[in-house]
């Protein structure tokens, strides 16, 4: 009997700006708490709010966690990989 799996979680792909903040990041906690949040977003992308905008380009949404002071920027794409624009510390 195969074993029951859960539900398929997003890709998370970065932005060059965010890639460049990655590599900043020297603090095992800060990456710590930025890998709760991408857990976060990759069982649900819809978890963030949209943010305001116009229907030209992707709609961005913000995921807050106040608890672990993190904050992301991303969208989603059609095939539900999440793109992480910024990551920014609140």
């Amino acid at each position: 009997m195969p074993a029951a799996h859960g539900p398929r979680r997003a890709r998370i792909a970065f932005s060059d700006s965010a890639a460049k903040q990655l590599d900043a990041i020297t603090s095992e906690a800060e990456l710590h708490a930025l890998d709760r949040a991408l857990v976060v977003i990759s069982v649900d992308p819809d978890a963030g709010e949209p943010l305001p905008g116009d229907s030209t380009g992707p709609h961005l949404r913000q995921y807050t966690d106040d608890m672990e002071h993190v904050r992301l920027l991303y969208w989603v794409t059609a095939l539900r990989t999440v793109v992480v624009v910024a990551y920014i510390e609140v």
